[in-house]
């Protein structure tokens, strides 16, 4: 039998989530040796704060079965056979931070839910991280009940219960729990098995029009470059369908706010791409799977400190309209989670605001026209999205947007 080719670009996007501190950085390091809390805050505080993205490989000794990222099986020592390469989007367990937890949930194809086996099950954000999942639909799930180390069998054990119990009725009820310790690196070979079964590659389809989301914006340029040497402005993020290639002509919605006169509108940027990467390599097209960085001709003051973070990129003419306004049919929850008081979650009133996501777009909205379970909203920042796209919906209760639903855009 032919052995696979060894990929340049990952497959498939996987999330980490779960509560702050559980791990996921940790356990992010472990599976592919990158530390994803790289913005200088993160090191500050010890905690994610934007998206962070490593990929690796997973293999296997042909020999004794074991489940790697070594080129070379850490017990038997033969070559292993490359299976797959997956990206996994670290994504920040604060609950201050929940937007842009749920805008790396639009980029993920299956998720890792990060649980401490050293705390009780579940805590707040265990529990709106898990309902975020089931709102955005994502169906491909792996608990993993880390810090085995810090406990004893018993609270293992008893932790594992809460576990179950925790995940019963819910999108997660018969997902695998895999006992690890990230710090360790300990049945990490276990974890890669379960992710080659459990998370598989989505069909893709290759000939669909090319369309991404851009979760990260960069200027690459070091302060006092010369103007000669500048290099266009970089986006981040992930192709939810087709082909983009070196050399494409492109545009971005929503763009660029642009004042003429007394008018004031939102215009779209076009430009080119003059460079593909996954991870370190550079590629010549890129297809759905992991997270791309595509150099573009922009200028670099239009995509620094993530300026166009929540765009949508596509050809030029084949993009959702720009959307100011938008009318969603609303699907609340019964209670709000990530909460201890888990207070029942009121209807949806004539001017409140909320807070909505949308692809790896986060904008606030003020409802002016609520009725029954439709409503009009007036956006703060617009949108570039088709109808039936999903919005997830965050409500201000108390001194924290909370998630409360999620709706389907209508018009």
């Amino acid at each position: 039998m032919a052995k696979k080719k060894q990929a340049k670009q990952a497959e498939v996007n996987i999330g980490m989530v779960g509560h702050v501190d559980h791990g996921k950085t940790s356990l992010t390091k472990a599976l592919t040796g990158v530390w994803t809390d790289r913005h200088s805050e993160e090191l500050r505080r010890g905690i994610s704060i934007r998206l962070g993205y490593a990929d690796c490989e997973i293999r296997k000794c042909p020999q004794c079965g074991t489940y790697t990222t070594k080129p070379r099986c850490p017990n038997c020592l033969a070559e292993t056979e490359f299976l797959r390469k997956v990206s996994f989007v670290d994504s920040p367990g604060h609950e201050t931070l929940m937007a842009t937890m749920l805008s790396g949930a639009s980029l993920m194809d299956g998720a890792i839910l990060v649980i401490a086996a050293n705390e009780p099950c579940p805590q707040p954000q265990t529990k709106e991280h898990l309902m975020a999942l089931e709102i955005l639909g994502i169906d491909k799930i792996i608990i993993v009940q880390n810090k085995i180390d810090l406990v004893d069998e018993k609270q293992a054990e008893e932790n594992y219960e809460q576990i179950k119990e925790f995940v019963k009725g819910t999108i997660a009820e018969n997902a695998p729990i895999i006992p690890i310790s990230a710090h360790h690196e300990a049945n990490i070979d276990v974890l890669l098995k379960a992710i080659q079964d459990f998370i598989p590659t989505p069909k893709r389809d290759p000939n669909a029009t090319p369309r991404m989301y851009v979760a990260r914006s960069f200027d690459i340029n070091k302060p006092g470059t010369k103007i000669k040497d500048l290099k266009g402005g970089v986006l981040g993020g992930a192709i939810i369908q087709g082909v983009f290639k070196v050399g494409d002509e492109i545009e971005i919605r929503p763009g660029i706010k642009v004042t003429e006169g007394n008018k004031t509108f939102w215009k779209p940027l076009t430009t080119k791409i003059v460079s593909l990467a996954a991870g370190n390599t550079i590629i010549r097209k890129a297809h759905p799977g992991g997270l791309i960085g595509v150099g573009t001709t922009l200028d670099p003051y239009l995509t620094k400190s993530d300026a166009l973070t929540g765009s949508v990129v596509g050809l030029p003419g084949t993009l959702p309209p720009i959307r100011e306004k938008i009318t969603i049919k609303a699907n609340l929850l019964d209670r709000v989670v990530g909460t201890k008081e888990e207070l029942k979650i009121e209807p949806l009133r004539t001017g409140e605001v909320l807070m909505l996501n949308i692809g790896t777009a986060t904008t606030a909205g003020v409802i002016t026209s609520a009725r029954g379970d439709i409503a009009d909203i007036k956006l703060k920042l617009p949108i570039c999205a088709e109808i039936g796209d999903r919005v997830a919906i965050s409500r201000r209760i108390g001194s924290r947007w909370r998630l409360i639903g999620y709706g389907t855009i209508e018009g």
